[in-house]
C-alpha cells in the first residue's frame, strides 16, 4: 500500500524540503488526514540530515482554509477527543522539526491555518494575503495551543482582539504587530522565500539548530504551551454546547446569505 500523503506534497532537494499543502479545490483545509499527514511530513524531513530547511506552503488560491469542522465533530471515524487533539500534535512536530521551516502565505490563511504557519520559524506573506481567526464565530474555542502561542507572538491584547472579534486582519496589521517577518508583493513571494531559504542553507547544521534549540527553549520559558493537551476537551465541549452550536448557525447562515 502507498505511502504517500493524499493532502500535501513533500519533496527534499539537497539541503531544502518544500511541504506544500495540495487540495487547491478546496483552499487546502485541515482535515483529520492532513493534520496526521503534515505531522508525518515533519517526522519525514527530520529523518534526512541533509535538510537544513523546509518552506511551507499551499498550492492554489490559498494558504490554508483553516480545521475542517467536519474531522472532529462526529464525522469522523477517529473518537472525538482524538480527532480534536490533532491539530495540537501537527503543530508541536512542525514547531520542532530540525530544519528551519519557513511559511509562505498567500491568499486566505484562516484558523488552524494561522497556527499552522505560525508554527514555523520564519513568516513570510503576500502584500494582498487575508487572516482571521473565525472560531469564536463558528462556537468553537480557538484550540491546538493557539492561545499561548499568540500570546507570545502578538501579546495578550491583540490576542485577546483578534479571537474574540473575529475580524478580518492584513498581512500589514500581521507584520506590525510581529506575527510575520516580512511582506512581500504577490509576484515575488516564492522568489524571496526561495531566496532566504538559500542563504539559510548556507549556514551550518549545528549553528541554525542550537539557535533554534535556544530560541524554543525561551519562548517556551515565556509563555508555556504545556497545558494544550486539554484544548481539545474545550473543542469537544464546545461542539455539543446549544447556545455555541446556535452562535455557529447563525454565523454559517449569514455567510451563506454574502455568498
Amino acid at each position: 500500500m502507498s505511502t504517500d500523503p493524499k493532502t500535501l506534497d513533500r519533496t527534499a532537494t539537497g539541503p531544502i524540503g518544500r511541504l506544500t499543502l495540495s487540495q487547491p479545490d478546496s483552499l487546502n483545509p485541515l482535515s483529520s488526514t492532513c493534520l496526521e499527514e503534515i505531522a508525518t511530513a515533519a517526522t519525514w524531513f527530520d529523518a534526512r540530515p541533509e535538510v537544513k530547511v523546509v518552506i511551507v506552503s499551499g498550492s492554489g488560491r490559498a494558504f490554508c482554509a483553516g480545521a475542517d469542522l467536519s474531522s472532529f465533530s462526529g464525522e469522523s471515524e477517529r473518537p472525538p477527543r482524538e480527532a480534536a487533539d490533532l491539530g495540537r500534535l501537527m503543530v508541536e512536530a512542525v514547531e520542532s522539526m530540525n530544519a528551519v521551516t519557513i511559511s509562505a502565505v498567500h491568499g486566505h490563511c484562516v484558523g488552524g491555518g494561522i497556527l499552522l504557519a505560525a508554527a514555523c520559524d520564519l513568516r513570510l506573506a503576500s502584500e494582498t494575503a487575508r487572516w482571521a481567526i473565525p472560531e469564536v464565530d463558528i462556537g468553537i474555542p480557538l484550540a491546538w495551543g493557539g492561545i499561548p502561542r499568540l500570546v507570545r507572538e502578538i501579546g495578550p491584547a491583540a490576542t485577546r482582539e483578534l479571537v474574540l472579534t473575529c475580524r478580518p486582519f492584513t498581512s500589514a496589521e500581521a507584520l506590525s504587530l510581529g506575527l510575520l517577518n516580512e511582506v512581500v508583493p504577490d509576484n515575488q513571494l516564492m522568489d524571496r522565500v526561495a531566496e532566504l531559504a538559500q542563504l539559510l542553507a548556507s549556514k551550518s547544521t549545528l549553528t541554525l539548530r542550537s539557535t533554534l534549540t535556544a530560541v524554543d527553549a525561551a519562548a517556551e520559558a515565556l509563555v508555556s504551551t504545556a497545558g494544550a493537551w486539554s484544548d481539545a476537551d474545550s473543542l469537544v465541549t464546545a461542539l455539543h454546547d446549544p447556545e455555541s452550536r446556535e452562535v455557529a448557525a447563525r454565523y454559517l447562515s449569514g455567510r451563506a446569505k454574502r455568498t
